[in-house]
């Protein structure tokens, strides 16, 4: 059975969720930058679910999808706090996280902050630090001028309209960066990117797995793969890594 609401998060903004109900391990997907809990990774999931009878929550950050507030107003810290909102008050026992680009950011960070809750972790390309190293950093002198001068900078982007990149947003990530000491995790950690990915480089889940101070960490590289990882061949891949966090080694 599918459940679906609005949770206050406490200043009057409202998180849109939607729960498959089952058995656990409860699976929480996180979606990415601009991105929300409709997406095909999203909706191929709770497919995967419905079919399986494990428990699948979704939801949308504040700003994003069907969730309240400015997506201006939001940053890496908020954005956590939201994730870990929905999960405190909407599930209960082991949870495996599946984030999204920037939500593998957060299912990092998340997991950190519940590592007796979290018993799996799949980033798909996933971009901890991405608004320093994959957004400031890559800033010419002029554009990082015009942020710090008006607060915002307007970014074109492949998949839609320009979208707007916050000084707030920048210099907020910076109290969550992961990738300058080691990620204590024990978990098991798997990293899906795509080698053609024109957003995050590769070579960054391979930062994040010699980041992670557990073992029990895999890269697994798809060479034509894209950005978002989205095909029916990529899905597959996303269901079998997924089946061992779950308890299964075959569907």
């Amino acid at each position: 059975m599918d459940n679906s609401g609005r949770l206050d998060r406490g200043d009057g903004v409202e998180l849109a969720w939607a729960e498959r109900s089952g058995v656990g391990p409860t699976l929480v997907f996180l979606p990415g930058f601009k991105s929300d809990m409709n997406g095909s990774k999203a909706l191929d999931l709770a497919e995967f679910c419905a079919e399986r009878g494990n428990i699948l929550l979704r939801f949308d950050y504040s700003g994003h999808g069907e969730s309240g507030g400015r997506f201006e107003d939001g940053t890496i810290g908020r954005w956590t706090a939201d994730a870990l909102a929905v999960i405190d008050r909407l599930t209960t026992g082991d949870i495996v996280l599946v984030g999204s680009s920037m939500g593998g950011w957060i299912a990092l960070l998340v997991a950190l902050a519940r590592p007796d809750r979290v018993v799996g972790l799949i980033g798909i390309a996933a971009a901890p630090d991405f608004t320093e190293k994959l957004m400031w950093e890559a800033m010419s002198p002029a554009e990082r001028a015009a942020i710090q001068r008006d607060g915002v900078l307007h970014v074109p982007s492949q998949y839609g309209d320009a979208y707007p990149v916050t000084l707030q947003l920048i210099e907020e990530g910076r109290e969550h960066l992961l990738l300058d000491r080691p990620i204590q995790l024990d978990c098991p950690v798997r990293l899906l990117h795509g080698q053609q990915d024109p957003d995050v480089p590769w070579e960054h889940s391979l930062r994040i797995a010699a980041a992670v101070a557990g073992g029990d960490v895999q890269v697994i590289l798809v060479k034509d793969g894209d950005h978002r990882l989205s095909r029916p061949e990529d899905l597959a891949l996303l269901r079998r890594t997924l089946l061992p966090l779950l308890g299964e080694d075959r569907a």
